[in-house]
C-alpha cells in the first residue's frame, strides 16, 4: 500500500494509464487472485465501461462495455458507495439472481468490489476476481483494498482536472491568440481606410453606387467591387460593411497582389508550426479572424489558379485547413472582392476560374471612373482642400475658377487618388490663400486655352467647346497621329482608346477622313 500511494503522487497524466495497470498486475499477484479491473459509470448512459484490466495467463479479460441492466441488484450498491464481497457466489442474496448469473457467464467464483469515489462523486469501481478457484476475503484485505481505491480515486479525480486544465488553457491561448491577430488587423484598418464621409459627390453615377450599397448592406451575400484604379473601392467595401448587421465585427482587408503566391494560401487559411521552411509558430488566418465579419479581397484577379479552387470551397461550404493541417475549420465570413481586371474576359481566356467568377458575381457594383462624373470634381478638390490643407499647416482658402477648369478639363487616368495628389501636391506648392494648381499634364500645355489673359475678352465657350477645341488643337500639332512616337494621346496624357472615346463623344474627325463631306455629322472614329 505505501509503494502504490507515493508511485500515483505527482504522476503525470499520460503516465498514470500505464500506472494503473501496473498496480492492478502487483495487487493480483500479492492477494493470489486472477483478475483486477478499473471501470467507469460516466462514459455511456446504462453502460459499465472497462477502462483497466490485467489478468493472469489463460483468463478472459472483462468485455470493456457492460450492460448496467444485467447487475440490477450490485450496480445500485456499488453507485452508492456501498462494497460488495462474496467468497462463494452463492453467497449472494436472493435478489442477486440476475447479477449471479451474469457473475457466473465471466466465470467468477469470489469478488470484491469497491466504489470509486471522490470529491462526493463515485466515477467508478475497482473489483478484483478469482476464478480458477474461490478466494476467502479477510477483514484486512477488504480495508486494504477499500483504501487502495480511493488512492485510484484521487489519482484519476487529479488527472481528470489536469486534463481540464489544459484544455482551458489550450482554449484560452487560442482566443488569446485570436484577439491579438484581430487588434492587429483593426489596427491596420484603422490605418487603412477613412469614414464614409470620404464618399462624396452628387452625380448620378456616385448615387447609383451608394444606392446599391444600400442595397446589399443588410444581406449576406458576396459582393464583386468593379472599377478602375483609384476610383474608391476600398471606401465601397468599408461603406458596405459599416452599413451591414457584422458591423461590431471585424473588417479584414488583404491585398492579393501584394503578396507573392506562396504566402497566399497561408495569409488567408493560416498554418501550422513547421508547415513549411520560415513557419516556426503557428498563424491564425485571415478568414479565422474574420469570423462573424467581412474579409475584402482586393485584387482578386491576382490569385494563382490553385488558390482560386480552395477559395472556391470556402464560399461553397465554409470550410478550410490551415497550411500544414488536415483538421476542416468553419468560419462565418461575408465575402467583398474587388479588382480593376475583366474578370469575364479573363474567365473566357482561362486565367480565372469561371465558376470562381459566377460565385463572387452574386452582387457586382461597378464604379465610374472619375472622368463619367466630372460635376464630383470641385466638390472633392473643396474636400481634400480641407481636409489636407491642417495636415501641411496650409492656409489655403479659395479655389480659383481657372484651377476648377484645368480639372474639369483633365481626363483623370488615376482617378480619384490622382486627384488627391495633385491636390496635395498644389496645396505643398501654394504659399498664400489661394490654391496654386500645378501637376496636371493637360493644364501643362492648355492653359491659354483654358483660361484668357488679363485685359482679353472673356471666354464665353463652354467646358466641352474649351475640351473640344484643345483636342483639336493637339491632335492637329501632331499631324492626327494617336497612336505612335509623339502621339496626341501622349501629350494630352490619355489613354490611346480613352482618348477616341473622348473624340467620338465630342463629334472630332480627322479633316478628310473617308466619308466625310456635304451633310456629314462629323463623328467617324479616328484612326
Amino acid at each position: 500500500m505505501t509503494d502504490l500511494t507515493a508511485s500515483f503522487v505527482d504522476v503525470d497524466a499520460q503516465a498514470l494509464d500505464d500506472l494503473i495497470v501496473d498496480a492492478l498486475r502487483r495487487i493480483v499477484l500479492f492477494l493470489g487472485v486472477d483478475r483486477g479491473t478499473l471501470g467507469r459509470y460516466d462514459a455511456l448512459p446504462g453502460q459499465l465501461m472497462t477502462t483497466h484490466s490485467w489478468a493472469l495467463a489463460g483468463i478472459e479479460p472483462i468485455p470493456a462495455a457492460l450492460p448496467e441492466s444485467h447487475f440490477p441488484y450490485l450496480s445500485p450498491l456499488v453507485r452508492s458507495g456501498t462494497p460488495i464481497i462474496f467468497s462463494r457466489i452463492h453467497d449472494l442474496p436472493p435478489e442477486a439472481t440476475a447479477d449471479a448469473r451474469a457473475l457466473s457467464a465471466f466465470g467468477l467464483k469470489s469478488m470484491a468490489a469497491f466504489p470509486v469515489a471522490a470529491a462526493g462523486q463515485t466515477l467508478g469501481w475497482l473489483s478484483f476476481g478469482a476464478i480458477r478457484d474461490a478466494h476467502t476475503w479477510t477483514e484486512d484485505q477488504v480495508r486494504r483494498l477499500r483504501l487502495l481505491s480511493g488512492v485510484f480515486a484521487s489519482a484519476l479525480l487529479r488527472r481528470r482536472k489536469e486534463l481540464e486544465l489544459r484544455a482551458a488553457l489550450a482554449e484560452n491561448l487560442a482566443l488569446r491568440q485570436r484577439v491579438e491577430a484581430e487588434n492587429a488587423v483593426w489596427r491596420e484598418e484603422v490605418l487603412h481606410c477613412g469614414g464614409l464621409d470620404d464618399l462624396v459627390g452628387q452625380s448620378p453615377a456616385l448615387r447609383q453606387v451608394l444606392h446599391q450599397v444600400d442595397q446589399v448592406a443588410p444581406t449576406a451575400s458576396t459582393v464583386l467591387i468593379l472599377g478602375e484604379t483609384g476610383t474608391g473601392k476600398d471606401l465601397i467595401a468599408t461603406a458596405i460593411h459599416r452599413r451591414s448587421r457584422r458591423a461590431e465585427r471585424p473588417l479584414i482587408r488583404v491585398n492579393c497582389a501584394a503578396l507573392p503566391p506562396t504566402l497566399i494560401e497561408s495569409e488567408l487559411f493560416g498554418h501550422e508550426k513547421g508547415a513549411f521552411t520560415g513557419a516556426v509558430a503557428r498563424k491564425i488566418g485571415r478568414f479565422e479572424v474574420a469570423d462573424g465579419g467581412t474579409l475584402v479581397l482586393d485584387e482578386v484577379g491576382e490569385l494563382p489558379l490553385d488558390l482560386q479552387a480552395k477559395l472556391l470551397r470556402v464560399l461553397q461550404s465554409g470550410e478550410f485547413e490551415r497550411v500544414g493541417s488536415t483538421v476542416s475549420r468553419r468560419s462565418d465570413v461575408r465575402l467583398i472582392a474587388s479588382t480593376n481586371r475583366d474578370l469575364e474576359r479573363m474567365a473566357h481566356q482561362g486565367t480565372f476560374r469561371a465558376d470562381l467568377f459566377y460565385r463572387l458575381g452574386v452582387f457586382p457594383i461597378t464604379l465610374p471612373p472619375l472622368r463619367e462624373r466630372r460635376e464630383d470634381i470641385p466638390l472633392l478638390t473643396a474636400y481634400f482642400v480641407e481636409k489636407l490643407r491642417y495636415k501641411l499647416d496650409r492656409q489655403v482658402t479659395r479655389i480659383p475658377d481657372r484651377a476648377v477648369a484645368e480639372l474639369l478639363a483633365y481626363d483623370w487616368p488615376g482617378n480619384v487618388r490622382e486627384l488627391q495628389n495633385i491636390v496635395e501636391r498644389s496645396l505643398i506648392l501654394s504659399s498664400g490663400t489661394t490654391l496654386m494648381m500645378v501637376g496636371l499634364p493637360y493644364a501643362k500645355g492648355s492653359a491659354a486655352a483654358i483660361a484668357p489673359d488679363p485685359g482679353t475678352e472673356p471666354d464665353h465657350r463652354t467646358l466641352e467647346q474649351v475640351e473640344r477645341d484643345h483636342i483639336v488643337a493637339v491632335c492637329e500639332r501632331c499631324r492626327w497621329r494617336i497612336n505612335g512616337r509623339g502621339n496626341a494621346a501622349e501629350q494630352l496624357g490619355l489613354n490611346p482608346n480613352t482618348l477616341r472615346s473622348r473624340m467620338q463623344k465630342l463629334g472630332i474627325a480627322r479633316p478628310g477622313a473617308a466619308g466625310e463631306g456635304a451633310g456629314s455629322d462629323n463623328r467617324r472614329h479616328p484612326r
